[in-house]
This record gives structure tokens, C-alpha cells and sequence, in this order.
């Protein structure tokens, strides 16, 4: 998950194992990784699930792989008792940000400075 991430975001917003080994060590956390390259962390807390990180190798995209780990991750989501989910995403990252509205979710605030070096991200919210 580590390598995947490495090879999907900018250099100062990389997870290294530790970090993913933390997330998914946090209470009602799951990850899921497709051997195509790609992997989604998440979690669930009473009726809330929050998409912690999705990535998709640049090799292994534009053919639907970051869509089919977003609706699996959405599923057990909702099979582990979520009514909804959140994410944040770059406000730049017009990609990501229409798979999100595309599987349904809709703006419900921003993070200002949330980003290293200063990009704002977007809170984004589907209903299950």
C-alpha cells in the first residue's frame, strides 16, 4: 500500500508504512487492495465511515479501478452499519473530485491550508 501511495501523490503527501500500518490499526478501520494497483484505507465509527485515503497507480488508470475500490469501500462501509461517508480531496483534483460526484457525494465544507504547502481540501459527503 505504501509503494502505491508512494507512486500516487506529491512527495510531501506520501504514507509510509507506518502510516498506513497506523491507519489501519485505528478502531473499525479496512483497507482493500486490488492486485491491479490500487487500494482504498477506510473507516467506520458508529453510523460515519470516512475514506482515509484511495490510490491508484498512474499506470493503472482511466480504466474504472479507482471507481471499483470506491464503491467496494462504500459497500462495506455500509454493511458495517455506515449511513454515510466522508473524504477530503484537493480542491484542485478535478479527476477524483468527479469520480466522487459521480458516486454520489456532494460538498459539506472546506479545510483551508490542508495540504502541505497550502492546498485547501474539500469535505465531500455521500448518504448511504
Amino acid at each position: 500500500m505504501a509503494a502505491i501511495h508512494a507512486a500516487s501523490f506529491p512527495p510531501r503527501e506520501r504514507w509510509g508504512e507506518d502510516a498506513m500500518r497506523l491507519q489501519l490499526e485505528l478502531p473499525g478501520a479496512f483497507g482493500l487492495i486490488d492486485a491491479r494497483g490500487g487500494f482504498v484505507l477506510a473507516r467506520v465509527a458508529a453510523d460515519e465511515a470516512e475514506i482515509l485515503s484511495i490510490a491508484v497507480m498512474p499506470k493503472a488508470r482511466r480504466v474504472g479501478l479507482g471507481r471499483t475500490l470506491l464503491t467496494a469501500a462504500i459497500a462495506e462501509a455500509r454493511a458495517r452499519g455506515a449511513a454515510a461517508v466522508f473524504l477530503e480531496v484537493a480542491a484542485a483534483n478535478a479527476a477524483a473530485r468527479a469520480l466522487y460526484a459521480q458516486a454520489g457525494f456532494r460538498e459539506v465544507g472546506t479545510r483551508p491550508n490542508y495540504y502541505p504547502g497550502g492546498a485547501a481540501a474539500l469535505v465531500l459527503r455521500a448518504a448511504l
